[in-house]
């Protein structure tokens, strides 16, 4: 795929994985945050070639924005980014409705509207696809599995923005990906991400993924 301009909205693993997956493909990247005055956000980004920027500025500087914020921060991220800067744009939206609790975590919205939905809302002019939140940051690029490849589900409204999300899953080793239509069905790739947590917290196994088998 040609070469585009990516913002990374988020510095945790989930941003750095994936910030990392677009640099080494020859990506332009900047990653957006809330504090780039942060020292360990610059020296983290300096190593690897990546720009470091405001929110704002790395949405308005690219091609592709990738959501990668804790749930909790999402909408006060998109926000300082000012959303109209996405107008027009590809959203990968990689957050999963997470709310933490004493037993763990639990989803904070479900049945009746998702995350993926929320972040359209939040961003109305982008064109939202969720994709990458079923599996951990370590097999978001490069997937490796004894069993076979796995299966990555993505949905959104914008088939010319959900065909762009998968020649990138293509570039990043996914040979598998179901394509589940309109961005409401987030409210299934949701639940099925707490299917890995729960899975993940009660066996200590955490590289796993799901795989969609077919006769």
């Amino acid at each position: 795929m040609g070469k585009e301009r990516i913002a990374v909205l988020g510095t945790g693993d989930v941003g750095r994985r994936l910030a990392g997956a677009f640099r080494d493909r020859g990506h332009q990247v900047m990653m957006g945050t809330r504090d780039p005055s942060r020292p360990e956000h610059a020296a983290w980004c300096r190593e690897r070639d990546i720009e470091l920027a405001t929110f704002e500025v790395a949405a308005e500087d690219c091609d592709i924005a990738v959501l990668c914020t804790a749930w909790d921060g999402t909408e006060n991220a998109l926000r300082l980014a000012h959303a109209a800067h996405l107008d027009g744009k590809v959203l990968i939206d990689v957050t999963n409705p997470l709310r933490h609790t004493e037993a763990g975590p639990v989803l904070a919205i479900g049945h009746a509207d998702s995350a993926g939905e929320a972040v359209q809302r939040w961003a109305p002019g982008a064109s939202v696809v969720k994709c990458w939140n079923i599996v951990g940051n370590a097999s978001m690029a490069d997937p490796a599995f004894e069993e076979g490849p796995p299966t990555m589900w993505i949905c959104g409204e914008d088939e010319e923005a959900k065909k762009r999300v998968r020649r990138i899953l293509g570039d990043f080793g996914w040979e598998d990906v179901v394509d589940l239509g309109g961005i409401v069905n987030s409210r299934y790739l949701e639940p099925l991400a707490m299917v890995w947590i729960v899975t993940g917290a009660r066996t200590g196994h955490w590289n796993q993924a799901f795989r969609m088998l077919r006769k």
